[in-house]
């Protein structure tokens, strides 16, 4: 029997999706499945374990049958549970090749502490000379259209993307009018092969000239995943196979406003709570409880629209709050109550996308677009001081790192910028050796990806220059972006493995130093 890689695989099986690259006549979900004979979903199910839906539409994605026999020899457990409800068959997988489990995870949006600092240790010091790069594990083409972000946790990794790739939007996949027949979706890959394990959807698809799809990456907490997609679905789901719990709208439920480039925050869970802004005149921000999704709190003296940047939590004073930032202001809001501590104005333009750093009672930002960046203290009332503004920092979407004391990124006119985090001098910056682009930390070095070409190049974090040690462009590349799209998914390092995502193609590269 012929290796079967993926969705796409699975639904050719099925005789639902062409083979080659015109897929523009494919459904994703067809209805007819659903009704076709116990036999033939006995046959497909000794192949695959997956969920096949009619209403919702919510995929469970496949092991193949050599994946199945490892299960089976390992002594995983199979569990299969069947509803009879509008909901798919659900076939989930527990335990599965625990006894490798590694024990670092990436939770979140730039890492446990949302610093985009990785703990790693042991990586390699130096890539091979020329284009080589670190060894390449495996490319999955299961990822969707999207810019979402990777989530490791327990040897799983999680994302979101829209499917099937007629998401994308382009003529030779159907147009427009085949991202109708699309969804968005969560997506869970077993991080040892590529493996897609279940498929979950979150709701329908954002369009616009710099790519389709989601943007945020999914939040892990205990057993439950929780995602946004880019038209404001927020979606709880079952960790082990993709159930839905609970689902709320930015728009509906909360009277948000999609931003022009659709909602990109990373939600946040704090304790009991998710955190969330959905922007307007309700409330920008929310506290749900994370159970139910039921609304705990607006922040109904903070009422600025919805931008694209996902919060921090921090403690000062006594406070526990949540820094946001928009186009008009920083602001610090009450965890407990929701109520505004304090606020900064902020000129922001057209987007406005990092997340804030902070250290102890000091909390910073950039945005592009020629904005720049600013500190602030923040005193033991907890009223906001301004430290400096100035544009040597105007970070796009890139990311910003804080490390001993510096910040690194890139700055629009600049390049690559380190800048001191207490007065925000320039240290050095580079621009000829790298395009604009975004970066990672891990072991003494940074990751940077530009974003038009898709070179990687392996840097000393160091406030004492650049220091390249060893570069690679990303292969294959996808065929599938829009005219203004680019490489714009944050770098993830995480169990001795680097992640990188250029639409529906997520490579995985080995990082260890052997």
């Amino acid at each position: 029997m012929p290796r079967l890689r993926g969705l796409a695989d699975l639904f050719r099986l099925k005789g639902r999706i062409p083979a080659g690259r015109n897929r523009k006549q494919a459904m994703w979900n067809n209805e007819n499945w659903t009704n076709k004979s116990l036999s033939l979903q006995v046959l497909l199910i000794s192949v695959f374990i997956c969920g096949c839906g009619k209403a919702d539409k919510q995929g469970l994605l496949p092991l193949d049958l050599q994946q199945a026999v490892s299960l089976e020899n390992t002594k995983s457990e199979i569990r299969e549970t069947v509803r009879e409800t509008d909901r798919p068959l659900v076939i989930s997988v527990s335990d599965r090749n625990r006894v490798n489990r590694p024990s670092s995870n990436w939770p979140q949006w730039r890492g446990p502490s949302r610093t985009d600092i990785s703990n790693e240790s042991g990586l390699l010091r130096q890539w091979p000379d020329g284009d080589a790069g670190p060894k390449q594990l495996w490319v999955s083409h299961d990822a969707g259209i999207g810019y979402s972000g990777p989530a490791v946790v327990d040897g799983v990794l999680y994302t979101m993307g829209a499917l099937p790739l007629s998401a994308s939007g382009l003529e030779e996949q159907g147009g427009e009018d085949a991202v109708a027949e699309a969804k968005e979706y969560v997506i869970a890959m077993d991080t040892e092969a590529g493996e897609l394990l279940w498929s979950s959807e979150v709701g329908d698809v954002f369009q616009n000239n710099w790519g389709n799809g989601p943007r945020s990456t999914p939040t892990i907490d205990g057993e439950f995943i929780y995602a946004l997609g880019a038209l404001g679905d927020l979606v709880c789901l079952e960790k082990a196979n993709g159930k839905l719990v609970w689902k709320r709208s930015f728009t509906e439920d909360f009277g948000g406003e999609v931003p022009n480039w659709g909602y990109c925050e990373s939600v946040l869970i704090d304790g009991d709570h998710l955190i969330c802004t959905p922007g307007g005149s309700q409330g920008a921000m929310a506290a749900l409880d994370k159970k139910t999704g039921e609304v705990i709190w607006r922040s109904t003296d903070f009422t600025d629209g919805a931008q694209y940047v996902s919060m921090i939590a921090i403690e000062n004073g006594g406070k526990r709050q949540y820094i946001q930032l928009t186009q008009q202001h920083l602001v610090g809001i009450d965890a407990k109550s929701g109520n505004l501590l304090w606020s900064s104005d902020w000129p922001g333009r057209v987007a406005v996308v990092p997340t804030p750093i902070a250290k102890g009672d000091a909390v910073y930002i950039t945005s592009g677009y020629g904005v720049g960046c600013k500190l602030l203290r923040l005193d033991k009332e907890n009223q906001a001081e301004e430290v400096y503004a100035n544009r040597n920092m105007k970070n796009h979407h890139g990311g910003v790192i804080l490390l001993d004391g510096h910040l690194y990124g890139y700055s629009d006119g600049v390049g690559w910028l380190c800048q001191k985090f207490e007065d925000g001098k320039k240290v050095w910056s580079e621009k000829g050796e790298l395009g604009k682009g975004a970066i990672a930390y891990a072991d003494d070095r940074f990751y940077c990806i530009g974003e038009d070409d898709g070179r990687v190049v392996l840097i000393d974090a160091s406030s004492d220059g650049w220091t390249p040690r060893g570069e690679f462009t990303l292969s294959p590349q996808t065929e599938l972006r829009k005219p203004a799209g680019r490489v714009w998914t944050h770098p993830v390092i995480i169990d001795g493995r680097l992640y990188l995502r250029d639409q529906e193609l997520l490579h995985c590269y080995d990082v260890r130093q052997r």
